[in-house]
């Protein structure tokens, strides 16, 4: 299973089409970093879409390839492409840039028209990547059967996508078991949280099988945004599903890097940081003033004195026993 987040472009589009390069290296480094290591980025309407569309940000495809340079050593980069704009020359420069895949996009029910674009990109070496968009529109076995006509010109990976966040988690089950079924590659799920069932839809998405759950940072991505990152990997470590990352560190950098950077477009996530940890932890939030207290005098981590504390005492932890955790949390250090 892999976390696919999706900030750098479909988080984009809270701020526009694009980030800037500042944020663009922050969100990049940092996710690597925490241990997230599949990320798409770019246009938030994807390679070509600047000229194209036109969707104008604040750099151009050149630009944001530039800045993938650093990091291609470190991660599975990759953008996002309509097949629509698929063309040899821009699909030959993405992969001088050492990016590893692009993702193409299309509605679902007009598969045979991406065909090419696909090919184009496996011509190319790149892995190709797949959006089946609005995929709610097609019945179960109609998406499936179109999921297995694009396996045949040379996917490597299929996502489903929950454009509208209209799905239920029995209905994100059904489709994607149904294709995991039909296809031999990979199958992934994108959800939008409009009926705020992107976290759960996700865990249905993996229960049937996918092996790619996109995210955004804070939720970021248009509308209701996407699943969460950070709420998605605690999701899934509370259920002793490993992810690769570093929930803490995680956390940390959105309260002290992120969380502070989208203030300024006046973005903010509907569970912060805090509350992520307190249910991660089964910590009722009227023990917050003593967990902060005692971080504050021993001078421990907040997040992991909480989580620690809660895995011995959820019913009522007392300022003596979270000091006591505090430390040995400071003799492991």
């Amino acid at each position: 299973m892999k976390i696919f987040d999706c900030t750098l472009r479909d988080g984009a589009n809270v701020v526009g089409c694009g980030f800037n390069a500042k944020l663009t290296d922050l969100i990049i480094d940092n996710l690597i970093d925490c241990g997230i290591t599949t990320i798409e980025f770019g246009n938030a309407y994807g390679l070509g879409a600047y000229e194209a569309k036109p969707a104008i940000a604040p750099l151009n495809d050149t630009e944001y390839l530039e800045i993938a340079k650093k990091y291609t050593s470190r991660a599975e980069l990759g953008m996002f492409m309509l097949a629509q704009n698929a063309e040899p020359d821009r699909i030959r420069k993405a992969k001088e840039s050492g990016i590893k895949f692009l993702r193409i996009g299309i509605d679902a029910g007009n598969g045979a028209n991406a065909v090419s674009a696909i090919k184009m990109v496996k011509e190319s070496g790149l892995k190709c990547f797949f959006s089946m968009m609005k995929c709610y529109v097609l019945s179960v076995d109609k998406l499936a059967a179109e999921a297995a006509l694009l396996e045949e010109a040379g996917l490597d990976e299929i996502t489903i996508m929950d454009s509208a966040g209209t799905m239920l988690p029995n209905e994100v089950h059904k489709y994607i078991s149904k294709i995991c079924g039909l296809v031999n590659i990979p199958a992934g799920f994108h959800g939008h949280n409009n009926l705020g069932l992107s976290v759960g839809n996700a865990l249905a998405a993996l229960d049937a099988g996918a092996e790619y759950l996109d995210t955004g940072l804070m939720g970021m991505a248009r509308s209701a945004g996407n699943c969460p990152t950070e709420l998605l990997v605690g999701a899934l470590e509370h259920n002793n599903v490993a992810t690769g990352c570093d929930l803490y560190k995680l956390c940390n950098f959105i309260d002290h890097k992120l969380a502070p950077a989208m203030a300024e477009y006046h973005y903010k996530s509907v569970v912060c940081p805090q509350d992520l940890v307190l249910g991660f932890a089964g910590c009722h939030s009227s023990f917050l003033n003593t967990f902060n207290e005692v971080a504050k005098n021993e001078n421990v981590p907040i997040y992991k004195l909480i989580v620690e504390t809660s895995k011995l005492e959820r019913r009522l932890p007392d300022k003596e026993l979270i000091t006591q955790v505090a430390a040995l949390l400071k003799g492991n250090t």
